[in-house]
């Protein structure tokens, strides 16, 4: 079952897990699960995305009911009028905070479909440092290796913008097969056991498309402790055993809790 984070007449949102795609792509042609699709299926009606998140991403997924508000949200997101917040655990240890100004070419659609040459749109990235660990662990050139919790607030929506943002400025998210470091992404699942993208959206607030109140969904992380973990078989995570959240699991590890606690 998908968790519901906010439901009305108008909007849904989830909690997309971790390697879930929002919608069906080019990209994975193998898969035989959609965001779309389980979430129809869950509630037994027609849902229609308002934005996207990245296969490897979790966290806060909104969705319509209908295609007007579908759209009149969508404005929203495409005038950036919509707050969004990440997570992500990142190679090294960047400045306290900064914004990333660096414009960004799409190469290709939601779809995994090829567009024609474009030129770079403007995609700006706030973010802050929540906590830092450095470990004995020599895994490049350095005799220890040094690993940090970010905040992420994009302004733009640009594809992989949070991805691509951070290699631009030297500090990738771990697990991330694209843009990342092979090196690091193989040492976090040989030691710690985490096979996935370490991006999380933990908050998004907007303007309800009919009332105008400011709606804010809460997707933190941290509540996923009052979860015992999944049950065998589910469909999202595959057969096997209980498999507690992997991001959590390293924020407790890292005794990272406290720095995003409420």
């Amino acid at each position: 079952m998908l968790e519901i984070l906010y439901r009305d007449d108008q909007l849904i949102a989830i909690d997309k897990p971790a390697g879930l795609l929002v919608h069906r792509s080019d990209i994975d042609r193998h898969e035989t699960r959609f965001a779309v699709q389980l979430l129809r299926d869950q509630i037994g009606r027609r849902v229609q995305p308002v934005h996207r998140l990245d296969k490897g991403t979790s966290g806060v997924l909104l969705f319509a009911f209908d295609a007007t508000v579908a759209r009149e949200i969508g404005r929203q997101f495409e005038g950036g009028s919509v707050e969004k917040t990440y997570l992500a655990v990142v190679r090294g240890w960047p400045a306290e905070s900064g914004v990333i100004d660096h414009a960004l070419t799409r190469k290709h659609d939601d779809y995994g479909r090829k567009l024609p040459a474009a030129t770079a749109q403007p995609a700006v990235t706030h973010y802050r440092r929540l906590a830092t660990v450095e470990l004995p662990v020599a895994i490049d050139r350095y005799p220890c290796s040094r690993y940090a919790l970010v905040e992420l607030k994009p302004l733009t929506g640009r594809h992989h913008q949070l991805r691509r943002h951070m290699k631009h400025i030297g500090h990738p998210i771990i697990g991330d097969a694209t843009h990342g470091k092979g090196l690091h992404n193989r040492f976090f699942q040989r030691e710690f056991g985490c096979h996935r993208l370490l991006l999380a959206c933990v908050g998004m607030a907007f303007r309800h498309p009919r009332s105008g109140a400011r709606i804010a969904i809460d997707g933190n992380l941290l509540r996923h402790r009052t979860k015992v973990g999944v049950t065998e078989g589910n469909p999202l995570f595959g057969t096997g055993s209980t498999a507690p959240d992997q991001f959590l699991a390293l924020l407790d590890r890292f005794d990272w809790s406290q720095a995003i606690a409420p």
